[in-house]
This record gives C-alpha cells, sequence and structure tokens, in this order.
C-alpha cells in the first residue's frame, strides 16, 4: 500500500531498521493442522497458461483482498504504543487487524459476505522473531489469543480463514514491522536485512504451512522500490537484481519446502528519482517481455502488480517533495488508462504463447470511501471495467480497518466491534464492488495450453528441470540451462547464453526412464554433414536437445533426452549466425533482445548446434539442427 509516499521521504534519511527480538521457532514446530476441505474448488493450484486452476483443472480465479496488520502499522517515528503514532491510528500489534473488535468467525463471516474466496495476508520478517506476547487489549475481542506470540496468532488466523474455505496466499510485505511504503527501510527483500535471512524466512514459512492445503501461495515481496542512492533492478546479477533474487527463492521453496505453493512475482514498482528533470518511472511487469522466470515447476508462477488512481505510470503519487508534472492513472481518458494498464502488466495475461505468458493477479488496488473527486470514482469505476474486461485476478486493499479513521476499508469496526462499510449504508463503491465480484468469468475446465519458457545464462547457470538437477553437474565450470521437464529446447541465441523451450506440439516428448546423454563431440553426425566446415554436436537418434552449456560465449556441450517414441531424422538447418531466424510470429516470444536468435519450428525438435572457432567467430552458436517431430 502506498499511502506513505515515495516522494515525499526523498530528503530524509533512512530510520535504522528495528532488530527482532529472537530466531522464529523452530521449523519442526507443529503449525495448526490443515482445515477439512470445503466443497468448491481443489488444492493444490496450479497455472495453465494465463489462469490458476485448481487440482482439477478446473479455473481458480483468486477474488482476493488484502487482511493487512501482520506487515506492521507504526509511521516510523514516536512512542509505538501510541495509536496515534501508526498508520491511520490503527494499531495492529503485528497482527490482522481487527482482532480486538470483533471474535474472528465474525470477521470471516462479513468475508463471506463480501464475495471473496482469497485472502492475501501480509506479514513483516520483524513479525515472525518477535517472540513477546501480544497485547492482552489488542485481542479483547479473542481471548483465546490471549499470551500468543504475533506469529502464533497469524497461525490461528490462517487456521481458522482456510478452515472456513477461503485461499490464503501469504505476502512477504515488509522487513520491518513498519508502515509501508517509501523511504521507509522496507524499500527491497535486502534493505533491512540479508538476502540469506529473507531466503531463509521464506522457507521457514513455507514449511510451516505445508500440511495445510488452502494456503495456496508466496507473494515474495512488496513494491520493491528505489532507496535513497539506488535502484533494484531485472536482471543484472547483482545484489540489488529482483529477477536474480525471486527467480533464486521460487526455485528454493519449490524444491526445499512446499512443492504445491504458487509462486507470485510483483514487478518493480518504482525505479528512478521524481523531479521534473531526472528519468524516473513505474517498471511493473514490463522488464517480465524480454526477461521473465522459468522455474522449475513452470505451472507455478503467477506475475503481481499494483495500481492506484492517484498514482501513474511516471508519477509516485506524491503531492509537494517528489511530485512531478506527469500524469496520475485517475487523469488518464479510459483509452489511455488501459493502454497503460495493458503495456504495464496485462500483456502478461493478454499474450498467449509466449514465455512470459502467466496469471496476472493485481494483489492491491482500491479507493476511499470518502473519496469526493470525480476523477478518482471514475478511475476506479473504469479500472473495475478493465478487471472484468479482462477476467482478471485482483485483491482489494484493504479488507479490515477501523471506524472513524481513513476509509479505504471495505468492512470498519468500531470500538464495541459494530460494523459498518461496503455492506452497509451507502457506500459509492458498492455497486462498483459488486459488480467485479459478481461479474461472468471463466469457470470450469480450462482447456491445455503450450508452454514457453526462456532460459538465461546471464550470469549463472539455468538448469530448470528436476530431473537434470538430480543427476548433478554434468559439465562442470560451464553455464548450463536445461528445459523444464516435459519441454524440450527449440530456440538459442548467438550471444549470450539465452534458450527457449517449449512443449507445443509435443507434449509427453520424454521418456521419464530413459535417462539424459551429455555430447560434446561429433560421435553422433551419422546422417550426412549439416554445417559444413563447423564443428556439431549432435544428440544420437531418438534422442533431442534438453540442455545446453557454454564457457563464455564458447559452446560446450548439450545435454539429449531419450524420447518416448522413434524421431524421424528429416530435417533442415537454420542459421543464425548473421540474423534472426525464427518462425513467422515469433512464437515463444523475445528471449534474447539484442542478440541474432536461431529457432526451430513449433513442429519441430533441436537435434544438434553447431558452431566454429574460426577468426572473430568464438565458438558461439551459429546454427540449429531442427528436425520434424
Amino acid at each position: 500500500m502506498k499511502r506513505t509516499l515515495l516522494g515525499a521521504a526523498l530528503a530524509a534519511a533512512l530510520l535504522a531498521a528495528g532488530a527482532p527480538a529472537a530466531a522464529p521457532a523452530s521449523a519442526t514446530e507443529p503449525a495448526p493442522a490443515g482445515p477439512a476441505l470445503a466443497d468448491g474448488w481443489q488444492p493444490p493450484l496450479r497455472t495453465q497458461g494465463r489462469y490458476v486452476v485448481d487440482a482439477n483443472g478446473d479455473r481458480f480465479k483468486l477474488k482476493s483482498a488484502n487482511w493487512h496488520g501482520a506487515q506492521g502499522s507504526w509511521t516510523g517515528s514516536g512512542d509505538q504504543a501510541d495509536p496515534a503514532n501508526h498508520h491511520d491510528g490503527e494499531k495492529s500489534d503485528q497482527m490482522p487487524l481487527g482482532l480486538d473488535r470483533a471474535p474472528v468467525a465474525t470477521i470471516l463471516a462479513d468475508f463471506h459476505a463480501l464475495g471473496i474466496n482469497s485472502v492475501r495476508l501480509p506479514f513483516s520478517n520483524e513479525m515472525l522473531h518477535d517472540q513477546r506476547p501480544v497485547p492482552d487489549a489488542a485481542v479483547a475481542a479473542n481471548p483465546q489469543l490471549r499470551g500468543k506470540t504475533p506469529l502464533q496468532v497469524f497461525d490461528a488466523v490462517i487456521a481458522a480463514t482456510t478452515a472456513e474455505g477461503f485461499a490464503v496466499v501469504l505476502n512477504n510485505h515488509t522487513d520491518t514491522s513498519r508502515w509501508c511504503c517509501g523511504l521507509d527501510g522496507n524499500e527491497r527483500w535486502n534493505t533491512s536485512q540479508t538476502t540469506t535471512r529473507w531466503e531463509e524466512d521464506w522457507l521457514f514459512m513455507a514449511r510451516r504451512y505445508r500440511d495445510n492445503e488452502r494456503v495456496v501461495g508466496a507473494d515474495l515481496y512488496n513494491e520493491v522500490r528505489r532507496t535513497i542512492t539506488d535502484d533494484a533492478n531485472w536482471g543484472r546479477g547483482d545484489s540489488h537484481d529482483w529477477w536474480t533474487a525471486t527467480q533464486r527463492l521460487g526455485d528454493r521453496i519449490l524444491t526445499e519446502a512446499n512443492p504445491d505453493l504458487l509462486v507470485i512475482v510483483e514487478g518493480i514498482n518504482w525505479q528512478g528519482i521524481p523531479t521534473d528533470i531526472t528519468p524516473h518511472w513505474r517498471p511493473t511487469l514490463e522488464p517480465a517481455r524480454t526477461l521473465s522466470h522459468t522455474l522449475v515447476a513452470s505451472d507455478k508462477l503467477v506475475y503481481s502488480a499494483h495500481f492506484y488512481g492517484y498514482t501513474g505510470p511516471n508519477h509516485t503519487g506524491a503531492t509537494g517533495t517528489g511530485e512531478t508534472h506527469d500524469w496520475r492513472y485517475q487523469e488518464l481518458s479510459r483509452d489511455e488508462l488501459f493502454a497503460a494498464l495493458r503495456r504495464q502488466a496485462f500483456f502478461v495475461a493478454a499474450d498467449t504463447g509466449r514465455h512470459y505468458t502467466a496469471p496476472v493477479w493485481i494483489s492491491e488496488f482500491g479507493i476511499g470511501a470518502d473519496e469526493t473527486n470525480p476523477q478518482a470514482r471514475a478511475w476506479f469505476g473504469n479500472f473495475v471495467d478493465h478487471l472484468i474486461a479482462n477476467d482478471t485476478d485482483f485483491a482489494y486493499w484493504p479488507l479490515v480497518g477501523f471506524t472513524g479513521h481513513g476509509r479505504w476499508k471495505l468492512l470498519d469496526y468500531d470500538s464495541e466491534g459494530r460494523r459498518s462499510g461496503i455492506l452497509d449504508g451507502d457506500d459509492w463503491r458498492a455497486a462498483d464492488w459488486r459488480r467485479l465480484v459478481t461479474a461472468p468469468a471463466l469457470t470450469g475446465p480450462v482447456p491445455a495450453a503450450d508452454a514457453w519458457d526462456m532460459l538465461n545464462l546471464d550470469h549463472a547457470d539455468a538448469v530448470q528441470s528436476l530431473r537434470a538437477r538430480a543427476r548433478g553437474d554434468w559439465d562442470p565450470g560451464a553455464r548450463k540451462g536445461v528445459c523444464p521437464d516435459g519441454q524440450r529446447l527449440v530456440g538459442l541465441a548467438h550471444r549470450d547464453g539465452r534458450g527457449l523451450c517449449t512443449d507445443a506440439g509435443s507434449a509427453g516428448l520424454a521418456d521419464p526412464t530413459g535417462g539424459s546423454t551429455v555430447v560434446t563431440d561429433e560421435r553422433y553426425v551419422k546422417e550426412g554433414d549439416w554445417a559444413g566446415g563447423y564443428t556439431k554436436l549432435q544428440c544420437p537418434r531418438d534422442r533431442f536437445m534438453t540442455g545446453y552449456s557454454v564457457r563464455g560465449q564458447a559452446v560446450s556441450a548439450v545435454l539429449c533426452a531419450a524420447a518416448s517414441r522413434a524421431l524421424p531424422v528429416t530435417g533442415r538447418t537454420v542459421w543464425f549466425d548473421r540474423g534472426d531466424n525464427r518462425p513467422a510470429g515469433d512464437p515463444g516470444g523475445e528471449f534474447a533482445q539484442g542478440a541474432y536468435k536461431g529457432q526451430c519450428a513449433t513442429g519441430e525438435y533441436a537435434a544438434g548446434i553447431a558452431f566454429t572457432g574460426a577468426w572473430a567467430k568464438g565458438k558461439t552458436p551459429d546454427a540449429l539442427l531442427c528436425r520434424t517431430l
């Protein structure tokens, strides 16, 4: 949430991060048991093309809202015990809001009345490590929670929420228990802590709830943005690289902690210094168009983005310091707004058959019940229209608040536990909300979709096959790329080690018991010289390329998987040493921007690579042997 603005704090020094009181409870400490599953959907969830589906392959649209509070509410100055020093005066005590005012069963019944099926549940890393019991007054309406730590309260809330049939997505919202966002020490996943601690905390959380099947997702970090001195980036390979951090952590969660979770990656929320004379923008998911994630389970990736009317594609949302003359979203025309939304995020789901195609979850958007600006109100209606028209997964911010404070919340509770808000009275947002949660949407079985994934060897290995990982290091000292299990390699870049994988036209091509072969010489070139004068690394008969390795820019080896059937040897040579050579329409999308690319057709498999060590060539990939499937 952006109600504390980035630009307004540009001149301020960062406050010191609060130190955690202790390490989290042991990962072996039992979390509450999973619920008896209700009717309607069957976990675990996965993705199929642009949709989230359940275990039966039926669409599960994330119709969600954010139950905030456990991420912290302190504004960063003054006595933390004083509610006046907490955002909107809503002192959360590192717990989901409202537990002092209404029984959790009542709150969840109200969630049902809203028409949502899932809850985004933010937390802070500091909360996980705080071993102090919560104040009795903070759980006055839920006395069963007295004496518990914030994490134990979080456990109880998750158990109750999932027992009611809701899906829960865990969201690492902040490092420290301070209200997000701005220059607050929570700009990156590693601003106030190390990347190692961030990863270990996530593994702890994924393991803690793995027996509760309705805990369905890991939303890795909220609104990554600039510190005073530096931007986060997408793909540079350094310690501020959000793409690298999420790629690594996503794979670790799926292989070391909980293979059933959706891995949710939000785009970069802000880069640059917001003045009229310095570069600045809101990248959101635009970098994924040329550098997307490929997880070891490629059907577990969901992308997310946040949109608020008072911000903009190049506007922080600030007034005063940090405000620029860029347009805010609410100042755009309807057509301009829709174009900006598609460019920044919605393209990920709208563009089918691309390496970046995935579900997009708009995991934060919202507006105040007390909003009177006609532009802001029009923006909200237009934004809801766009969500409906695109059948987009969503999560409103926030669910619960306190009567008499800011009115962005869907549900307000007063000190006596009496409810008000969008379900009661004359809240102007109610009509748009009802339209959104009851809108027609795809339901039932989702048709199978071809998978397309890219491999990025820019800075490290990209071994996205569990079978190849189990095999061990098949080319020590080289950077290696291997397609996810079930896919084959169809494209390569002339430089920089990028690759493209798919299962299009060949689902089930691999023999699950057939093993793989590493090829480092020409011993299997037996059906003719398909690249005269060039060195050729070719797969044996009835095997196809699933991986490759490079040393620097030079080809080192190819990895060939056994096919489940005999493969034809009729084929062609696809040269890409002097320009792109790809099928019409560029299936799979741009996977190696700035480099020449070669790609087999959808009805072909790659059986070999050709290269040369001639002067100025450098043994980079020059040609593919593409054979008919």
